[in-house]
């Protein structure tokens, strides 16, 4: 129940602009003790992006979202204004209710004010009254609404006309669905109202709508009248299903936990590997043998030789060039980046001059550019950072195709051949990649690679079940074999029983499905089914990435990697440069959070321009926040480019790879003088949780840290001693480890007590198992890859908090990780 009382209610004000409105309400709701001060910017950060003007001379200013953890108790404060004060461009606010609320404790008091406005009478008397009494009555008493419901009651309509539907959602018939309803209706020429429990509204009028006050569980009827009633019945009931019965209707856990623990009952060999895309498939095996082009020396007159190689370079640069427009129309521009990048290969100075002087040594131009490849590719591979080593596999790609174009040598075979198939091959190349027909791809094994290789995240964009790192061994599957791929379990099933490929199209089948109900509801809150909250936000690295995080319903970025800015260029990305890309994340997501991790990059990322030292072992050097820290021509220059953009939306700052206190309040000592120097606003201040000191001493890091955001992928393999990329490891290092969900257990009770939000950015957020643990961890944040998210927000929606309390419980008991995954 909300908290209210004479001392957070001031009759009479006067204040001269909105923003003083706003430091008087919530000044009163600081002096109560529902809020830290924070909490006053934080009104006005969500001014700044929505509209809190209710209608009638009300408006109900509150915090943006990821300030929740600055209220203290769920609260309002009320400013009466009576000479009113200019809130919007044609509106003036005479009555001020301000909300503090962590959870949906005031949806009673807003339906209220809903029921308020269709009063004159009483919102005049609210406006004009010198009794605070009065105005607690007003908003804590159920009072019936003096005004009729019915504003013009239909003419009697058949009793089969329109249409019934169960309300489903824990708070009821409430403002965010029900605008999407009025909003739709408002399309038709017919009239439309809503009967519930006898009394009628207007379906056009979203104050008539609120005020029918429509509880969970609660049976309306939808009646339209007119020419187009029929088309208006159709597309709001439609509307109705998608914001309540889809929810209600979510990924069940029956049937994910089904496909997480499917195996045939038969197989002829079982070849193992790492999931990089997860789902189920089945068909015959192709295999594809690229083609490698070695050239022996045979050279000719050297500026000849020379025309040659430069000819080859804009011949491969003008394919790159096609490639690019074809992946970026069927992919995206994220995807297609990649082969801007190969382009720059064939525009660096250092691998041209190496070549040109083995040309002039008397060398051909072919021969030449091989041994300079190789002997990059080489060097790229011994690099720690999995990331940055898959990148060998790109220079050797663009090795390859200007030797194309140096010998004559044919193109690759067809990857995909005329017929679906699960395709095997030793390893593909972004030009294999940007090559594929989904249409013609059921699946993809490799025996080399890594899941964050550009294979794997091509799959995972184009929603193909792909496993990588499987060995040598599947390069001798026979042509044409029948095998089933488990992108869960990590499995290829060799030769299956008739009736286990039919078990397998099942699942699939209801797994699509399942996925097409998801993405319906995908703008549906992740809510539980006992009224719990839970953001799901989007891992992203580029600013156009972020536009599509909310299309497909997420609630804000969780994690922003920066590194990638820097990354495939000659010098650092200057202060306006990264001002932009950061400007136009917050616009994009509008108003929703931003949070951005400072870089994170170190010793073990092949960055010539930043002439960082080779590290024997780079995950336990300088890296991170303390490459930050060392490096203050980066640190400094990014940190002002955030705080330039952070007034374009709630941007918050993450430090990485923090290990101890003195790290983090050097890095908020900086973080704060660059913001006093550019008189910016105040950015929340967190850290990722990726290290085991800072997860044991999480109590500690809780009071100076404005939020958590646990990294469970270097968390795990810092916890457990164990690279999670290892041909022979991967398989072992799992964040569903008890160890692993103990550390994270104490991270989440450390925010919890002291009030902070705490999110989880690694794969684990992801997991269908490991996302309803953090959730019974009362984990506030989950947030993933993108294609994630409408699935995640649907499996949450199906479940209890009380349930997921009791799953976490059960798992932070277990001793193995097989213990942990028999929960599901």
């Amino acid at each position: 129940m909300f908290h209210i009382t004479a001392a957070q209610i001031r009759l009479g004000a006067t204040p001269g602009t909105k923003m003083e409105a706003l430091a008087q309400v919530g000044q009163l709701l600081v002096d109560s003790g529902c809020v830290d001060a924070g909490y006053i910017a934080s009104m006005n950060r969500r001014e700044a992006v929505a509209n809190t003007y209710l209608g009638k001379g009300i408006a109900i200013p509150h915090g943006v979202p990821e300030d929740r953890g600055l209220v203290k108790q769920t609260g309002l404060a009320v400013l009466q204004v009576p000479a009113g004060v200019a809130w919007n461009a044609s509106e003036s606010a005479k009555f001020i209710v301000g909300i503090a609320a962590a959870s949906d404790e005031h949806i009673d008091a807003l339906r209220r004010l809903t029921r308020v406005l269709g009063d004159d009478a009483l919102v005049a008397s609210l406006i004009s009254t010198t009794d605070p009494a009065y105005v607690i009555a007003v908003l804590t008493d159920e009072r019936p609404p003096t005004a009729p419901l019915d504003p013009a009651p239909l003419a009697q309509a058949p009793d089969d006309a329109g249409f019934t539907m169960i309300i489903r959602e824990p708070v009821g018939f409430h403002v965010r669905p029900a605008s999407l309803f009025v909003e739709s209706a408002q399309r038709f020429q017919s009239a439309i109202s809503v009967t519930y429990n006898g009394q009628s509204a207007d379906a056009k009028s979203l104050i008539s709508l609120l005020q029918l006050g429509v509880p969970s569980g609660a049976l309306i009827r939808v009646v339209a009248q007119g020419p187009d009633a029929a088309e208006a019945h159709a597309t709001l009931e439609s509307v109705l299903y998608q914001a309540f019965v889809a929810p209600a209707a979510a990924l069940s856990a029956e049937t994910a936990t089904a496909a997480l623990n499917w195996a045939p009952r038969t197989a002829s060999a079982t070849f193992s590997g790492v999931s990089a895309s997860p789902g189920l498939a089945s068909g015959p095996i192709r295999q594809y043998d690229r083609q490698t082009i070695v050239v022996t020396d045979q050279p000719s007159e050297p500026m000849r030789e020379g025309a040659r190689f430069d000819a080859a370079l804009h011949a491969a640069q003008a394919e790159l060039d096609t490639i690019y427009d074809e992946v970026k129309t069927h992919l995206g521009s994220d995807k297609a980046a990649i082969f801007r990048a190969h382009a720059a290969f064939l525009s660096d100075m250092g691998i041209i001059q190496q070549t040109v002087s083995r040309i002039f040594a008397g060398h051909s131009a072919a021969w030449s550019w091989q041994e300079v490849i190789a002997e990059r590719v080489r060097q790229i591979e011994t690099l720690d950072d999995p990331v940055l080593a898959g990148r060998a596999v790109d220079l050797s790609d663009v090795g390859q195709r200007v030797l194309r174009h140096l010998t004559g040598a044919k193109g690759q075979p067809d990857l995909t051949g005329s017929t679906p198939t699960i395709l095997v091959a030793t390893d593909l190349t972004p030009s294999d990649t940007a090559a594929l027909d989904p249409a013609l791809l059921l699946g993809l094994c490799t025996a080399h690679g890594g899941p964050t290789s550009h294979t794997a995240i091509i799959a995972r964009s184009m929603g193909i079940p792909a496993l990588v790192g499987m060995g040598d061994a599947i390069l001798a599957i026979a042509e044409g074999s029948q095998a089933i791929l488990d992108g869960f379990a990590g499995a290829l099933y060799l030769d299956p029983a008739p009736a286990d490929i039919q078990e397998a199209q099942r699942l699939q089948a209801e797994l699509r499905q399942q996925r097409d109900i998801a993405y319906s509801s995908r703008f549906v809150a992740a809510q539980t089914a006992d009224g719990h909250h839970i953001e799901v936000g989007a891992n992203i690295n580029r600013a156009s990435a972020a536009a599509e995080a909310v299309e497909v319903g997420a609630e804000g970025v969780g994690l922003m990697r920066t590194e990638f800015l820097f990354l495939e260029r000659t010098s650092a990305p200057s202060e306006d440069e990264q001002f932009v890309a950061y400007r136009d994340m917050a616009r994009a997501l509008g108003g929703r959070p931003l949070t951005i991790r400072t870089l994170d990059i170190g010793g073990d990322k092949e960055i010539l321009y930043l002439n960082l030292p080779k590290e024997d072992n780079a995950f336990l050097g300088i890296r991170g926040i303390r490459l930050c820290l060392a490096r203050p021509d980066l640190f400094l220059p990014q940190l002002r480019a955030i705080y330039r953009a952070s007034s374009y939306g709630a941007i918050r700052i993450m430090f990485p790879m923090i290990a101890t206190l003195q790290e983090l309040r050097q890095a908020k000592r900086i973080a704060e003088q660059v913001q006093r120097e550019l008189h910016a606003g105040p950015v929340p201040l967190g850290i990722m949780v990726e290290i085991p000191s800072a997860a044991m001493m999480a109590e500690e890091f809780a009071e100076e840290a404005d939020f958590f955001s646990i990294g469970t992928n270097d968390l795990t393999q810092y916890a457990l001693a164990m690279d999670r990329l290892h041909p022979q490891l991967a398989k072992q290092s799992d964040a569903l480890h008890p160890a692993v969900l103990r550390l994270v257990e104490r991270v989440a009770q450390a925010a919890n007590q002291a009030g902070k939000p705490v999110g989880v950015c690694g794969n684990l957020a992801s997991d269908p198992l490991g996302a309803r643990i953090l959730a019974g961890m009362r984990v506030s944040e989950l947030s993933m890859t993108i294609p994630s998210i409408p699935t995640m927000k649907a499996l949450l929606r199906g479940h209890t908090l009380a349930e997921m309390e009791e799953l976490a419980r059960k798992a932070v008991r277990c001793r193995t990780v097989e213990e942990v995954r028999a929960l599901a």
